[in-house]
């Protein structure tokens, strides 16, 4: 005796068709994730005062040398006079170079290295930031490297001691995955 075909309720197919296109929708996000991604020139905040002038917006450029004296091997390279960061292979070849907006407080020309990561935080300004690396600590002041979630990079407020080196999202990006702990960081005048 032959047994009657049972088919699904429509909520079944409705439900099966949503999880596969939720399916289909996070590879193809996945897939873009990983693919280039136009970056944002930074601008000022609003509200910035005239005193933005003081922090040039940063451009990335391939054509500055890694300064003498800042040791070889693999590590980065921070200048504090052309506030512009390097960083260095292996091999002693520069693999991406770009400006940089320091602090009001500075680490002392040196040695150091990455001590901790953290992913992303608020900052002593009150700006959200993301890839930020420690390394070092100046009169209680730490020191770190970082880029803004939104791009940004508004003048440090006056009077206030802040240690964080801010750039630009991309090269925030690239110093993350670059900067591991315990990599040499190397800061010269």
């Amino acid at each position: 005796m032959p047994v009657p075909a049972r088919r699904l309720p429509s909520w079944a197919w409705v439900t099966g068709l949503t999880a596969g296109a939720i399916a289909i929708v996070t590879v193809l996000a996945m897939q873009a994730d990983q693919g280039s991604q136009p970056v944002a020139e930074a601008s000022p905040r609003p509200g910035a005062s005239a005193s933005a002038s003081a922090h040039p917006t940063p451009k990335p450029t391939k054509t500055a040398a890694v300064p003498d004296g800042s040791g070889t091997g693999r590590r980065i390279v921070y200048s504090l006079g052309q506030r512009r960061v390097w960083l260095v292979d292996a091999s002693d070849a520069t693999s991406r170079t770009f400006t940089v907006w320091p602090g009001t407080v500075s680490p002392a020309a040196g040695s150091y290295t990455v001590s901790t990561r953290k992913d992303a935080t608020i900052g002593s300004d009150g700006v959200q930031i993301e890839h930020i690396i420690y390394f070092a600590a100046t009169s209680g002041v730490n020191i770190a490297f970082s880029n803004a979630v939104d791009g940004s990079s508004p003048p440090p407020a006056s009077g206030t001691r802040t240690g964080g080196i801010r750039m630009p999202k991309a090269d925030g990006t690239a110093l993350w995955a670059f900067g591991t702990a315990g990599t040499k960081v190397s800061v010269v005048d």
